[in-house]
């Protein structure tokens, strides 16, 4: 078992591969190995090759020594960030829409600003100015491994190289423009800077056997809020990554954010402060904690 992540290393961002938790940059496992993460998924296939070989290396004592670094965003800069939206029936019914069926459905998305939005593990979630509901997501993350154009649902899973966790960090009171005909202001509420964690790892999608059975749990300050299954679902993995492939062109690289399941902050009215801990666990990746920190 292996996966990518990105360490702080003398200050800057160097991707490395996981393995059994501990760390190891890529300058000391192979020189074929690219400076940048986003760059494995130019060519996917090859590089999963010199991972799995890097993996079986260090795992038989073979490798380079194991490092210890702060983690960063396992992805620092994705070509595009997608969101999908109200994409679990728990999380409908709790915002007052239960029993909805499919069929009355349709799959919409939103994006967030990759530089800006997408952090890592730590005390980077910065909370905006102004906003007094700030809100929590747990989403499985999709990585794009190869070039997507209106491709089917049965060929969408073939595209995605991997999968992390994010929390889509969502300023609910900026979201609402009810003053205005289309009432809400996606932009306002959901691109907000670090409003994007990532992690801590990207796992490879071979891993998982079912992308769509999948528990995922977050807690805010040990107080579980959410606690689901990717089953709940409305639209598919499979289904989201066509869908959005008609809209535009998946680069490798990009990142599908899934949706989330019900336990969000809004239907209690209960929200985040600065100091508060996040933690985000969705079986098969591992935990993925960020806290509320102050905006400069």
């Amino acid at each position: 078992m292996w996966a990518l992540a990105t360490a702080q290393i003398d200050g800057k961002a160097v991707p490395c591969l996981q393995v059994d938790g501990k760390l190891y940059p890529f300058p000391a496992l192979s020189p074929s190995l690219p400076a940048h993460t986003i760059d494995l998924f130019a060519d996917w296939p090859a590089a999963v090759a010199t991972l799995q070989s890097a993996a079986a290396a260090v795992a038989g004592g073979k490798g380079p020594a194991a490092i210890d670094a702060p983690l960063l965003a396992p992805l620092l800069y994705p070509g595009k960030v997608l969101c999908a939206g109200a994409n679990y029936y728990d999380h409908m019914a709790e915002m007052g829409f239960p029993g909805v069926k499919k069929e009355t459905q349709r799959l919409f998305f939103f994006m967030k600003p990759p530089r800006n939005a997408v952090v890592g593990p730590g005390a980077t979630a910065l909370k905006p100015r102004g906003t007094q509901k700030y809100d929590w997501e747990i989403e499985l993350a999709a990585v794009i491994g190869k070039t997507a154009r209106y491709v089917t649902p049965a060929q969408a899973l073939d595209h995605i190289a991997g999968y992390t966790i994010a929390i889509d960090l969502s300023a609910r009171d900026f979201n609402m423009a009810p003053e205005q005909f289309y009432k809400l202001d996606w932009v306002a509420g959901k691109a907000n800077d670090t409003g994007c964690p990532l992690g801590p790892w990207i796992v490879p999608a071979s891993t998982f056997a079912d992308p769509q059975n999948i528990p995922l749990k977050l807690s805010v300050n040990g107080e579980v809020k959410q606690n689901s299954n990717t089953s709940q679902m409305i639209f598919s993995i499979a289904e989201q990554i066509a869908r959005a492939s008609e809209i535009m062109t998946l680069d490798p690289g990009d990142v599908i954010l899934t949706g989330t399941p019900a336990g969000v902050g809004v239907p209690k009215g209960t929200f985040l402060n600065v100091g508060d801990r996040i933690d985000a666990e969705i079986a098969g990746i591992g935990t993925l904690s960020v806290t509320v920190a102050r905006e400069a």
